[in-house]
């Protein structure tokens, strides 16, 4: 009936009564929280926030005093498609993520070969589907075996003169203005770690970057010394100049010769950069109004210049003759 409470399916609705046990509850929170933290301690409020800014600023300044920038990464990893290109990178020392082989794919000399250096290394040895191995390589001609190469981690420019003063060393940098072809960027970077330089920059906008063909040329020598990509190569030199460093640039019409730079005593001996131009133009207008000074590298008979690769050689071997 209606109003009956004791049908079956009624609802009993409790009063408020007292909840046993509830005295320990009441008097905890009556008990005060101690003193107020500090503002600056306090996660939420303004002062604590301006005081993590204010020691992030701090801790991310580098030798020039100017902030640190983050390592830069190239904008994708590279792949190498081919029997032979693989097995050429693989034995350069080349570092790899992957090692991946078609279905079915035939089993010959280079292709076994791969297998055993990428077993040897550890490197991740995968089979996939010949239209899965098409689509990754972007239809490249890969004779069913391809290697996938990481994306490079640059350094920030700035930071080559800390490297420079924890060695306790001059800092020696060389600077490429524009240099497209990666085995010319490889050679340079192999001849700065044989003679002792302590990085390569490079500009991040049409300028090569550490391909493999780089790394080929290289001779495994990208391994051993930090490249770094810079947004302005002019502000970068610039830079260099503040922190202390003699900023010279090679050309044709230079208003020294490498010997006058290098004599004893010479501008070789202190923080150095050595500024490369492209295979073409040589150095752009900007950069070599830039320099401190343009050096020459004495030539006999009819012939010019010489590539960028050569010249960096050249002119680092008597920087480290001069420093010895």
């Amino acid at each position: 009936m209606p109003g009956n409470s004791q049908r079956k399916g009624a609802i009993k609705k409790s009063g408020k009564g007292a909840v046993v046990g509830s005295g320990g509850r009441v008097r905890r929170g009556l008990e005060g929280k101690g003193p107020t933290p500090a503002a600056k301690d306090r996660p939420y409020h303004k002062a604590h926030k301006d005081a993590k800014r204010a020691e992030r600023s701090g801790n991310d300044r580098n030798e020039t005093g100017r902030p640190k920038r983050r390592s830069a990464k190239s904008t994708e990893a590279e792949w190498v498609a081919g029997r032979n290109s693989v097995v050429e990178v693989l034995t350069a020392g080349i570092p790899v993520t992957g090692v991946y082989v078609a279905e079915g794919a035939e089993r010959d000399g280079r292709l076994r070969d791969a297998f055993k250096i990428a077993a040897e290394n550890g490197y991740p040895l995968l089979e996939v589907t010949r239209s899965e191995l098409d689509r990754m390589t972007g239809g490249a001609v890969h004779q069913g075996l391809a290697a996938r190469l990481p994306s490079y981690e640059y350094a920030h420019a700035d930071d080559l003169l800390g490297r420079a003063a924890e060695a306790g060393e001059k800092a020696l940098i060389v600077a490429l203005d524009s240099v497209t072809d990666p085995r010319n960027l490889g050679a340079v970077v192999r001849s700065a770690s044989g003679f002792g330089a302590h990085g390569v920059v490079i500009p991040e906008r049409r300028a090569a970057g550490m391909t493999a063909a780089a790394w080929k040329s290289s001779a495994g020598a990208a391994a051993r010394i930090p490249i770094a990509q810079t947004v302005n190569l002019v502000r970068q030199l610039k830079a260099y100049q503040s922190a202390g460093c003699m900023v010279v640039g090679l050309a044709a019409d230079g208003e020294i010769s490498l010997p006058e730079l290098t004599a004893p005593g010479g501008l070789a001996t202190g923080p150095l950069v050595v500024v490369v131009g492209s295979e073409g133009k040589g150095l752009g207008r900007l950069v070599s109004e830039t320099c401190d000074q343009l050096v020459s590298i004495p030539m006999h008979n009819q012939l010019e210049s010489l590539n960028a690769g050569v010249a960096a050689s050249v002119t680092l071997y008597a920087v480290a003759q001069a420093r010895s």
